[in-house]
């Protein structure tokens, strides 16, 4: 896969972590730095896994250190600035997401939002596929309730 691209859902994962795009910005290219100098990776085809595995750790470090709010400044601009979606939709799927525990926001996020292939989520969190559909499921099925 192309780095560009890879660059791309790393940052976008991060920035949804931390909420900030100077943290973002920091991790993902850490992440990628440690890819590049690790001696014990060898290139099988999963730079993606290696990459997410290493941006979450590196994102609970930085949310830890930091105690980051959830929703910044920042982040409500460029959420006003998407194109084709009403704010009164954005505010309410936001609001949803709030409600959904740190690792079902997490799931959804890879899921949907940075387009991760079950397989490889499923070795990220250590599940099986079938465990993790169903935790995606449940996580859906509360966002329905929460959006009525």
């Amino acid at each position: 896969m192309d780095e560009r691209i890879l660059y791309e859902k790393i940052y976008r994962y991060c920035y949804y972590r931390l909420g900030r795009a100077e943290s973002a910005e920091d991790i993902t290219q850490e992440a990628f730095l440690r890819l590049w100098e690790s001696k014990d990776y060898q290139e099988q085809g999963k730079a993606l896994q290696y990459l997410y595995t290493t941006a979450r750790h590196l994102c609970i470090d930085e949310y830890r250190r930091c105690r980051a709010q959830p929703l910044t400044e920042e982040m409500e601009e460029q959420l006003a600035a998407e194109p084709g979606v009403e704010p009164e939709t954005r505010l309410a799927l936001r609001q949803a997401l709030a409600t959904l525990s740190g690792e079902e926001q997490e799931l959804l996020a890879l899921r949907y939002g940075s387009e991760m292939p079950v397989g490889e989520m499923a070795q990220l969190f250590q599940l099986s596929r079938f465990a993790l559909r169903r935790r995606i499921n449940a996580a859906l099925e509360k966002l329905r309730v929460q959006l009525g």
